[in-house]
């Protein structure tokens, strides 16, 4: 399933142009840095582009910048979903500068009430606009990540920082941001000054990952002392999506509905984590398939044998066939000729069937009329005769294996039943 990763662009502080111009919005249509990932795992196309013309994914994910978010910890409260953004704000009350209502909160994945958790608080009137700007362009982003969560191992990230006219290259790390992540947070400040120095635990903590984009790798060194892993943008795009966190949150949640909801639902089908159970569906269809063919193929050999059992007794009993077309037909029709041929009454004559019926009749009483006919013999039951006697009769025929029935004033036809051919069966 394809991944589409998008780098929010960072939130401009206040404007460092003398005429206080923002150059955030002076310079055109934005261009957002972007990977095109062909399973969210592997790096794929990669570049700069306007929103309109962003590459369409499965999936889109979007990258905030470590310097956007910061980072509370505190006790999950135990409150029903509905109320729980309120409880957390009345909590974060004293911990933010903002306008708790200003902000944007999401909370720690499987994070439990009652337990120590993370809470990430953001601008709330920024991201919702950067969120906008996507849907203008016809992209729905699925989840929102952050650049760096409190994680092990500790991690020095040194990237640009997008709002500032001093030079990567400089001595004195201008134009720099150090974002500083461990188990106890996430923290980001610009390495001018000697105060910055003075922020970064030294030594560094063990197994401490030291991180840099490639345009300020060298000035990282320099100010750092030591060598630094260059990770290019998409590389750091890429680790962030695969990131447990979703900002998209309470008021910001995706809600699907109708077409949306079935994409979303098919989307997360095609997800690697759900890999494991498509093959386990695949392989249990192709079994019950498998199962179906072989059961079909041992019921058609023993149909087979039915048949060749069926010729085999025709045959035997009717050497004079030749062409065996249809057996139970044929050994019918035969059966017949040499019954007619004997004179012997067949079940639907009328010797048989009155044979039926004096057998069933009661012996002090006289059968008053009846009538045969091709469709069977028709008795005229007496007038005199009561419900007890009448069912008895009726049920005497029936046992017999004759079908009755009521044709009014008195009177029932009585049949032998047609017996199909095949359901005479091989015997």
């Amino acid at each position: 399933m394809s991944t589409l990763i998008i780098q929010l662009p960072a939130r401009p502080r206040l404007s460092t142009e003398p005429d206080g111009t923002d150059r955030a919005s002076s310079g055109g249509p934005r261009e957002y840095a972007y990977v095109l990932s062909p399973d969210g795992l592997s790096l794929g196309r990669q570049g700069h582009c306007v929103a309109a013309m962003l590459p369409r994914a499965d999936n889109v994910v979007a990258v905030m910048a470590p310097q956007d978010l910061s980072w509370h910890r505190l006790t999950l409260p135990k409150a029903p979903a509905a109320r729980l953004r309120a409880a957390l704000a009345g909590l974060l009350e004293e911990a933010v500068l903002d306008d708790t209502e200003d902000l944007h909160l999401a909370v720690s994945p499987q994070a439990k009430p009652g337990q120590a958790c993370w809470v990430a608080a953001c601008d709330h009137t920024w991201l919702t606009s950067q969120l906008m700007a996507l849907e203008k362009a016809k992209l729905r982003v699925d989840r929102v990540v952050p650049g760096l969560a409190p994680d092990e191992p500790a991690t020095a990230f040194f990237h640009e920082s997008e709002y500032s006219d001093a030079d990567p290259g400089a001595d004195q790390g201008g134009g720099v941001l150090l974002s500083w992540s461990t188990p106890e947070g996430v923290a980001s400040w610009p390495l001018q000054g000697t105060l910055s120095r003075s922020l970064l635990p030294d030594p560094l903590p063990p197994m401490t990952r030291v991180l840099a984009t490639p345009p300020v790798a060298a000035p990282a060194e320099r100010w750092l002392g030591q060598a630094v892993t260059v990770q290019a943008p998409a590389e750091h795009m890429l680790l962030a999506a695969r990131s447990l966190w979703n900002i998209l949150q309470f008021e910001l949640a995706p809600r699907s509905k109708g077409l949306h909801a079935v994409s979303d639902q098919w989307r997360r089908l095609l997800s690697p984590q759900w890999r494991a159970a498509r093959l386990g569906v695949a392989a249990l269809v192709a079994v019950q398939v498998l199962g179906l063919n072989l059961w079909a193929w041992h019921q058609e050999r023993e149909l087979d044998g039915q048949r060749r059992q069926m010729t085999a007794l025709l045959k035997q009993a009717h050497p004079q066939v030749r062409v065996v077309l249809d057996a139970p037909v044929q050994m019918q029709r035969e059966t017949e000729a040499l019954r007619l041929a004997a004179g012997v009454p067949g079940e639907r004559d009328l010797e048989s069937l009155l044979s039926v019926v004096a057998r069933a009749w009661p012996d002090d009483r006289v059968v008053p009329a009846w009538r045969y006919d091709a469709s069977g013999l028709t008795v005229a039951l007496p007038a005199t005769w009561g419900g007890g006697e009448r069912d008895g009769f009726l049920q005497r025929v029936v046992r017999a294996g004759l079908t009755v029935q009521d044709l009014g004033d008195g009177r029932v036809q009585i049949q032998a039943p047609v017996r199909a051919a095949t359901d005479r069966g091989p015997a």
